[in-house]
């Protein structure tokens, strides 16, 4: 039996693993990002680094991949689960409604670029055949590692991040046309370009029809079905078959795995297994990405970064800078904030992964040297490893790019301070009950809250809600500080209530403050801070858990009110003791 194992397999994918579960967390613990983790040891493990050296070195046959195709024929489902997953937090609705940028962001950044790439490659003496296909290929960005890096950000539903999504996703459906022009071009004679072009496309939307058909009509009968047998393999193989099933048929259509994948991802995101389905594939997406994005570092050759340093460089960021500086003014155009439109130009500037399979398409019709095939590929991906960084410096430079908004004439409002008022501190839904009940009882309040938006929508609704930074002393006084009653604090931000508290105290020491609190360790912070009553989140929480159980149980209601009201009391005072022993 042991002459029958493919030892080769086997030590390429320890090496995968041993990345994925030993360099990747030591990496991540350090502080770097695990895409740029993956990306880095694909290129130091793959065949054209270390790997390499194996002839010299034969240990190295243990660390390092020896066949890229072994890996990066699994590295493939990772791009087709992570668009099922991103399908799944969308829906037809929200696509329908994005479909302005889809199509014109989108539409007009493919083309745009296409063209402007096309001209310069002739002016460097290529052929208009070969510029077309490098101009095709290049105006891709990479959708793996852009959605990869949006999610676990939690930025896909910002605004830098739907432009992204948009674009990647009209750049997915055309790498079809992208795919059939060279082969078309390779080909040399036969049918009609444009012809051809449209039988495909005809083809595949006929396929993605009958995906979205039999989709609605079987996905629903068939979770409930394995749902109700409560086996936790059986739903996972049903998803994963599913998924696999979908990007088959996307695939012999002539589109990309991912598409299908993506579409079944959208029906499913209808029903109501949309989240269990989610917690099934999240492990499998991330280990396959991970696999991904190794794949793409095994690319970066580092052989022609010693070849042509100036050249290769020179074209990694100059392709950078002309995509982003493409996408920028078109995110402009179509009214996009200028923190939005920077952070979609760095995501898109780089190549992508189906920049791989066109140029090695052509390569392989000899359409292009493989010399200059490899070339531009290194670039290609040099620009891909750099994604992580450029998604920091977007993250960065956005807060400086952060445009003024007018300013709410309500905001301009200023308090009337009244004789013996409460003041509310925070107006969100802890402060809105607070004061609904002040109110009830008739006594005088004044609410203040330094977001504007919440203060912007409160006075529209009529109430008396002013802005303005509780932590200003001489806001306070404005606010009446001088002659109130009370203090109510209901904000959480640990940090803010301490500077609130010391600027109360330095005006009225003898005012009392009533302040929420997380837990027991906060309320005690806040009893040495000079704060009267606290209310622990954590504490109260049990009390009433408590109330409840104890009416269950047949408490007459009389015993427990006094019972949970002396618990609260000892509480309290155990708090202030800590306090005051601190």
């Amino acid at each position: 039996m042991a002459e029958g194992l493919n030892i080769q397999a086997y030590s390429d994918a320890l090496v995968v693993l041993g990345t994925a579960g030993v360099i990747v967390p030591l990496l991540r613990r350090a502080g770097v990002s695990p895409v740029l983790g993956y990306l880095g040891a694909g290129a130091l493990l793959g065949p054209l680094a270390l790997g390499s050296f194996i002839g010299d070195y034969p240990l190295l046959y243990w660390f390092t991949v020896i066949d890229a195709k072994s890996v990066t024929a699994i590295a493939e489902l990772g791009v087709v689960f992570l668009l099922f997953l991103i399908g799944l937090e969308l829906s037809f609705e929200r696509l329908k409604a994005m479909r302005r940028l889809v199509l014109g962001l989108g539409g007009l950044q493919l083309a745009i670029s296409f063209v402007v790439i096309s001209l310069i490659a002739l002016t460097f003496g290529l052929t208009p055949q070969i510029a077309a296909v490098l101009a095709a290929c290049l105006a891709l960005s990479s959708t793996a590692i852009v959605l990869e890096l949006l999610a676990q950000q939690e930025r896909l539903l910002t605004s830098g991040g739907r432009a992204s999504f948009s674009v990647l996703l009209a750049q997915d459906v055309a790498v079809v046309p992208i795919l059939l022009f060279i082969g078309i071009l390779g080909a040399k004679g036969g049918d009609s370009v444009l012809l051809s072009i449209a039988t495909a496309l005809g083809q595949a939307l006929l396929v993605l029809a009958v995906i979205v058909l039999v989709g609605r009509a079987v996905l629903r009968p068939l979770f409930r079905l394995v749902g109700g047998q409560r086996s936790e393999e059986l739903f996972i193989a049903a998803v994963l078959f599913v998924i696999v099933a979908t990007g088959i048929l996307a695939a012999k259509a002539g589109l990309s795995m991912a598409i299908g994948a993506f579409v079944a991802g959208l029906l499913l995101a209808e029903t109501e297994y949309r989240r269990a389905v989610q917690a099934t594939i999240e492990p499998f997406k991330g280990l396959l990405l991970g696999i991904f994005f190794f794949s793409v570092g095994m690319n970066i050759d580092f052989r022609e970064v010693a070849r042509e340093p100036v050249l290769l460089f020179g074209l990694a960021f100059g392709l950078i800078a002309l995509k982003a500086g493409i996408v920028y003014a078109l995110a402009r155009y179509f009214a996009l904030t200028r923190a939005a439109s920077l952070e979609a130009a760095l995501l898109l500037g780089p190549g992508g992964e189906f920049a791989f399979v066109g140029i090695g398409l052509a390569t392989g019709l000899a359409l292009i040297e493989p010399k200059l095939g490899s070339f531009v590929l290194a670039a290609i991906s040099l620009t891909m490893a750099l994604l992580p960084l450029l998604s920091a410096l977007a993250r960065r430079l956005a807060p400086l790019l952060e445009e003024a908004k007018p300013k709410d004439p309500a905001l301009e409002a200023l308090p009337e301070a009244h004789q013996g008022q409460a003041i509310i501190i925070g107006y969100g839904r802890v402060g809105k009950t607070v004061a609904s009940l002040l109110r009830q009882h008739d006594l005088r309040q004044i609410a203040i809250d330094n977001d504007p938006a919440s203060v912007s929508r409160a006075r529209r609704t009529g109430e008396e809600v002013f802005f303005g930074d509780a932590a200003r002393p001489a806001f306070l006084q404005a606010c009446g500080i001088g002659t109130a009653r009370s203090v109510i604090i209901t904000i959480n931000a640990a940090a803010e209530i301490d500077q609130i508290i010391t600027a109360i105290r330095g005006l009225r020491p003898d005012l009392p403050i009533i302040s929420r609190a997380r837990d027991a360790a906060h309320a005690r912070h806040l009893y040495a801070q000079g704060v009267t009553e606290t209310v622990p989140e954590t504490i109260e929480a049990s009390l009433q858990l408590s109330e409840a159980a104890l009416v269950a149980l047949g408490v007459p209601m009389g015993r427990v009110i006094a019972s949970i009201h002396q618990k609260r009391a000892d509480f309290a005072e155990e708090l202030r003791s800590a306090a005051r022993g601190a």
